[in-house]
């Protein structure tokens, strides 16, 4: 019976090494995953938490990515190592291909149904979910226990400090703001089809954060399509389109939506991105706080320069020292030249 034990143990010890299942650690949806003093080796199949990864100087790990460089332009100049990862499209990575790959981790998002079938074949695999600044903070910490080193611990603390720093300095000038003194936002992530984010989402609470109303506040939901008399409907005094989306200008909408008070005014623009689309789910959300906020109220932040203030987070987090001129071309949602 003994050996009976101990013929698994010996296969998992020499396939992972001595030190492979060394902790436990709580994932986002709550499961237990047991998992290497440090991961190594990571598979990421969220697009948004390679950003995290990145963040926490571990980008470097990454050797299989749902992402592309043709999607992600920045995020591939700044780390330059996800040239050589395993590369898959869509979310799917092959269990085989990962074994092969020697992949010691793997990380995906929460409706992904393919991380039964990377736990059969033996891969730790770790669920990560957020959707407020609370919980992209928790996260960002269960990701850093998951690298296992100092460095990732104290970028994580870093970071969800300058975050919640970020965050009070805002709220310090926005919450006092009446609902008349808040322009109605409404964010467009896809032009064709028409898609829009609504409540309960961390668009909707940057939009407030930022001393906005969300136009499309009646929406439940992120990109969920809707038409174009809702738009006409809601009558937004501010529009934003999300990076990738096209230029209302040159969409099917730009002669129905001329009258829109948002168009008239010529408050229509680009979200930035860099090496995630800043609006979304990705740690240069404390760059999309302070960006939407000079925005709608660049009385209440005279001092706020957009560009030093992304080339100081992409150095500070991202070990990357941008020029002025790219940092000039990330807020204009435009890829290196």
């Amino acid at each position: 019976m003994k050996m009976r034990l101990i013929m698994p143990l010996l296969a998992l010890s020499l396939a992972f090494g001595p030190s492979a299942f060394a902790r436990t650690v709580t994932d986002d949806a709550g499961n237990k995953v047991t998992v290497k003093a440090q991961a190594h080796r990571i598979a990421d199949g969220w697009y948004a938490h390679h950003s995290l990864l990145m963040t926490l100087g571990a980008g470097d790990r990454i050797v299989a990515t749902v992402n592309h460089a043709s999607d992600r332009p920045w995020m591939f100049k700044i780390q330059p190592s996800l040239n050589q990862a395993l590369s898959v499209h869509g979310r799917s990575f092959n269990s085989e291909a990962l074994l092969a790959a020697k992949v010691d981790t793997v990380f995906v998002a929460a409706e992904d149904a393919d991380a039964d079938a990377y736990r059969r074949a033996g891969l730790p695999t770790l669920v990560m979910r957020f959707d407020d600044f609370p919980s992209m903070e928790h996260s960002l910490l269960t990701t850093a226990d998951v690298v296992g080193t100092p460095q990732a611990r104290q970028r994580a603390d870093a970071y969800n400090a300058y975050l919640e720093q970020q965050i009070a300095a805002i709220q310090a000038k926005t919450a006092g703001l009446s609902d008349s003194q808040r322009p109605r936002v409404l964010h467009i992530q896809s032009l064709h089809p028409l898609k829009v984010d609504g409540r309960n989402t961390l668009i909707d609470t940057w939009i407030k954060l930022a001393g906005g109303r969300n136009a499309a506040a009646e929406v439940n939901g992120n990109m969920k399509e809707t038409s174009p008399e809702n738009i006409l409907f809601w009558q937004p005094d501010i529009i934003i389109i999300g990076a990738g989306a096209g230029s209302l200008a040159d969409s099917d909408y730009a002669t129905l939506f001329s009258n829109l008070k948002a168009v008239k005014n010529h408050q229509v623009w680009q979200n930035p991105a860099g090496v995630f689309p800043w609006d979304r789910y990705g740690t240069e959300a404390a760059l999309q706080i302070q960006w939407a906020a000079k925005l709608l109220h660049p009385q209440l932040f005279p001092a706020l320069d957009m560009i030093k203030t992304t080339q100081d987070f992409y150095r500070r987090f991202f070990d990357y020292p941008l020029t002025a001129v790219q940092a000039q071309r990330i807020l204009q949602a435009k890829g290196p030249e």
